[in-house]
């Protein structure tokens, strides 16, 4: 583990011979590369809105007791993520994706994070194990569909302000984000795993596909204690494969990692990368 200055260098230095071998890298990441965009967690203290807790509203029963609500809940977190920007470390790991790619490596994200800001850092390879704020589920046809408009329907407009409790009436069934998929018109719900749900298999299959293949594993802003995300780093480990944690302070499973390194992701990320495509590394 790095302690100081010397041996933050020295492990540094370690980390990024390995990276500069690897052939098929998996970065793991959660809230916390997306906190330094600007974007709340909604989760601890203070992770609230109006007077819900996320858990209150992530769910099938809360859906059907009021679509209204919950459609106010996704629409407010929707336009504010449209409003922040990816970080340097979201772009650091794009360019490194691409770079990468063009000498027969390969880099994989697999997130936590529902809020697309790696596919518009411009990472391709993005694997969202809990689905994506701009994606959409028909409730009638079953289709999934991606989503950027703002508001996602005209009844949304200027709802969802966390200070509104209480002020305004349900928005009608009818009104609400609606299928266009041949005319179907069937009543949409944010294509997001809510609490209760599983994971979808695609996206397990596909996860578990890039841990096979993975030779160098990074976390990224995650505390590690959601499943099944919890176990992929320190399955990896006991594989022998070397993983480096990226975090403000440790967690519960540091101690089962080769590299632990402190700090924002926004300033360790971008380091940890920059020259691991450089064959004189190598």
């Amino acid at each position: 583990m790095a302690s100081g200055i010397a041996a933050t260098k020295a492990e540094l230095a370690k980390l990024k011979s390995i990276l500069s071998r690897a052939k098929n890298i998996v970065v793991l990441t959660g809230a916390g590369i997306s906190a330094e965009s600007g974007i709340p967690t909604f989760r601890g203290p203070g992770g609230f809105w109006r007077t819900y807790r996320s858990q209150d509203l992530a769910s099938v029963g809360a859906f059907k007791r009021n679509p209204s609500l919950v459609w106010e809940f996704y629409h407010y977190r929707r336009e504010l993520v449209l409003n922040k920007q990816p970080n340097k470390a979201h772009i650091a790991l794009a360019e490194a994706e691409k770079r990468l790619m063009e000498m027969g490596r390969r880099l994989t994200v697999i997130t936590q994070n529902i809020d697309g800001l790696h596919q518009r850092a411009g990472s391709k390879e993005v694997v969202e194990l809990h689905g994506s704020l701009y994606k959409t589920l028909c409730l009638k046809c079953h289709t999934m569909d991606t989503n950027y408009d703002s508001p996602i329907c005209p009844s949304l407009q200027g709802r969802g302000d966390p200070i509104t409790e209480g002020s305004q009436k349900d928005i009608p069934l009818e009104d609400l984000p609606r299928c266009k998929n041949n005319n179907c018109k069937g009543l949409l719900r944010p294509y997001i795993v809510w609490f209760g749900e599983n994971l979808h298999e695609d996206t397990l299959s596909r996860a578990d596909y890039e841990l096979d293949l993975c030779d160098a594993c990074l976390i990224v802003g995650t505390s590690s204690v959601v499943y099944p995300a919890a176990m992929y780093a320190p399955t990896l480990a006991a594989r022998g494969i070397p993983v480096a944690e990226f975090n403000l302070e440790s967690t519960a499973a540091t101690h089962l990692f080769k590299f632990h390194f402190e700090g924002p992701c926004t300033e360790t990320i971008p380091e940890v990368l920059k020259d691991i495509y450089d064959p004189l590394n190598m």
